[in-house]
């Protein structure tokens, strides 16, 4: 924890024998694929088709139960989102038993039961196992749809929706499925605050009626169970659950553009683009080729091994990781390679991301790349036929896919069977790096620019996944308007020039928690220019940062380090106790859309500062820093919630961004013109 908390506050601060006897040069000689024998599940099948495996395993006592509805993917339209009501009221409470009865005595029993919107799951130890499968049934079967319940899951799913409004990643996440597969398509609708308001109660009973049906369910039971304990409780708990008819779905056609284009999403509030190449493949688990697109998968991106890692991270230094991934499925899946990349690296990762599927599609890949692959593969089937969820998860992969019998037994020879000529065949075939969709999420304004000197067409799309038109880059700035007078305008909006000159010093303590370990942020500062910084967690100062008006210093861990020419005038140049007034001699940039609000942006240095055109407020300061590893990065500081002290408005929330993490400070304690002197400098 220390050390991760160290890694943080250095981001910070920035804005403000054996072995050699063995040659491991050379990869050892593959043998041949071990013969590997599966357990095979019991099986029983009710009248009314629910399919059911158990594995008995003795060697804990424990079960669990896994109930999965194999029914066709379905779009759920203007309603999207429908599907995770059901899941959300299911297991609370049933017909029989309040939801406090039912939680309490989950809880009493040690167990944990839990429901999706065509699934359910328990597990517990064997000696209750009989009372916990009975609980389950009974609030999968007996479930209780109550209006209060309703309305609850609808505040969370809102509030959910809300809270993902300004994620970068998770506006990404959605839009490019729904651009992948249409958002028609029930892998790619989205689910909005407009649909999920569509939704009633009544529509939630619907979809439980129509798909909650044992036509086409399985029932998995694992653990230190008796098989024939385990049919007679079933056929008396599930017995009763009636057939019914299953709903046919049409799936539209899914296609991959005619040429490959660059699809773009613009969040202004992006400090790192979100890529992803992206087509969709008619890939099965029965395919002959499938062994062989799932080791050129490897080879391309599958882990710190993969080409991509190696060129985007630990060449190039774009980004943290690299991957790619490819999906089996009995309808539509798709291929994806994608990473999270600095701003000002988008069109370079795109570029370089380009390259090695290409160069896998037409170059053929090592030998030793392809016995890597085959390894990696061999050891992690392994290690999964030695747990007795394997077991059952091959089992029922076997019945819902129509697979062989024996598809698992000669899982492995089919993997070492794989030659290179195999893998290139499959990389050009699955992986279009002609007919591809490049899905960036990103701030337009810093990236938009390079992207448009690529040889691909750019269409543009709102958070929505909806066609809408390029992004306002910037506007123009109005007649008089300067630096200065932003500057002023600033002053009077916190509290007038008067009461701002009449401040001579402040000191501000801001509290935040990393991973909910306390970390305290006092600043002090002083006119002309004196500043201290210091950071602490648990009580315990890990750094402070100080400059006297002269000289300065940081200093972490015991360790002091002066600060150098640069630093010392940098630190002279700044202005206490507002670091504002020296922005009136930077540079009156451009007018910029932030989250929905237009801005004046001041270039000050190597910060760029961001104020409120309506409001005159400070919105935030995006500071380009090195990071550790020597590559340049932004790091943006939001401010908001403002609040009065002594009639000065005052910002409550500091939000320090990085790429990796985000450190919500919240102002604790204001004190101005006292609680400041100049040993606290020193």
């Amino acid at each position: 924890m220390k050390t991760k908390i160290y890694i943080i506050i250095t981001f910070l601060l920035l804005s403000i024998s054996v072995s050699a006897q063995i040659d491991r040069t050379k990869m050892p000689e593959s043998g041949p694929a071990p013969k590997i024998n599966l357990g095979t599940p019991k099986k029983f099948k009710l009248k009314n088709g629910l399919q059911v495996l158990v594995v008995e395993n003795n060697k804990l006592p424990r079960v669990s139960v896994t109930l999965n509805i194999d029914n066709a993917p379905m779009a759920h339209g203007t309603k999207s989102g429908v599907e995770g009501f059901v899941a959300g009221m299911l297991g609370t409470g049933s017909t029989t038993m309040s939801k406090e009865a039912f939680d309490k005595e989950v809880d009493y029993l040690g167990a944990n039961i839990s429901f999706g919107s065509e699934s359910a799951f328990a597990s517990s130890l064997s000696r209750y196992f009989p009372r916990v499968l009975e609980l389950m049934a009974d609030a999968a079967f007996n479930p209780v749809f109550d209006q209060n319940e309703f309305d609850k899951q609808m505040k969370q799913t809102l509030d959910a929706i809300k809270s993902n409004e300004k994620s970068v990643a998770a506006i990404a996440r959605q839009v490019d499925r729904a651009l992948t597969y249409g958002k028609n398509h029930p892998y790619g609708e989205m689910t909005t605050e407009k649909t999920v308001k569509n939704i009633t109660l009544e529509d939630v009973k619907n979809l439980y009626n129509k798909t909650y049906k044992p036509n086409n369910a399985y029932l998995v039971v694992i653990g230190d169970i008796n098989f024939k304990d385990v049919k007679k409780q079933v056929k008396k708990l599930f017995s009763k659950w009636e057939k019914g008819n299953l709903i046919p779905q049409k799936l539209p056609v899914v296609k991959n553009p005619n040429t490959t284009e660059i699809n773009f999403i613009n969040m202004s509030n992006a400090v790192q683009s979100e890529i992803a190449i992206v087509n969709t493949v008619n890939l099965k688990m029965s395919d002959k080729d499938y062994y062989a697109v799932l080791l050129a998968n490897q080879i391309l991106g599958g882990g710190g091994t993969g080409r991509l890692y190696k060129n985007l991270r630990e060449d190039k230094g774009y980004t943290y990781g690299a991957y790619s991934g490819i999906g089996a499925s009995r309808y539509v899946s798709r291929f994806r390679a994608g990473a999270s990349v600095r701003n000002i690296v988008t069109d370079s990762a795109i570029v370089e991301t380009m390259k090695e599927i290409n160069k896998v599609r037409y170059q053929k890949v090592t030998q030793r790349e392809l016995d890597i692959a085959k390894a990696k593969y061999l050891g992690n089937f392994v290690k999964a036929v030695e747990r007795p969820s394997t077991i059952a998860s091959y089992a029922l992969n076997i019945l819902i896919y129509n697979l062989p019998e024996n598809y698992y037994e000669n899982y492995l020879s089919n993997f070492n069977a794989v030659t290179i000529d195999d893998v290139q065949d499959a990389a050009i075939k699955y992986f279009k790096a002609d007919k591809a969709r490049i899905i960036i999420t990103g701030k337009g304004i810093d990236v938009l620019k390079n992207l448009e000197k690529t040889d691909y067409i750019i269409k543009y799309f709102d958070k929505e996944g909806n066609p809408t038109k390029k992004p306002k880059m910037t506007l123009p700035i109005p007649e008089g308007v300067t630096a200065a007078s932003v500057i002023d305008s600033y002053f009077n909006a916190i509290g007038g020039a008067d009461k701002i000159s009449a401040i001579k010093t402040l000191a501000m303590t801001y509290n935040a928690t990393i991973q909910g370990t306390p970390i305290v942020l006092t600043t002090k500062v002083a006119a002309p220019n004196k500043t201290t910084n210091t950071i602490s967690v648990m009580g315990q100062t890990m750094q402070k940062q100080a400059f006297n008006g002269e000289n300065g210093y940081n200093e972490m861990r015991g360790q002091k380090k002066e600060f150098d020419e640069k630093e010392i005038n940098k630190s002279k140049s700044n202005t206490a106790p507002f670091s504002d007034m020296a922005y009136k001699n930077g540079l009156l940039d451009r007018i910029e859309p932030v989250d929905g609000k237009n801005a004046y942006v001041i270039k000050s240095g190597t910060t760029e500062i961001y104020y409120d055109v309506a409001s005159g407020l400070k919105l935030q300061s995006v500071e380009v820093v090195k990071a550790p590893d020597g590559n340049e990065m932004k790091v943006p500081t939001i401010f908001s919630d403002y609040k009065k002290v002594s009639g000065i408005l005052f910002a409550h929330k500091r939000d320090q961004v990085t790429p990796q993490f985000t450190l919500n400070f919240v102002l604790q304690d204001v004190k101005i013109n006292e609680g400041v002197e100049d040993k606290d400098f020193e």
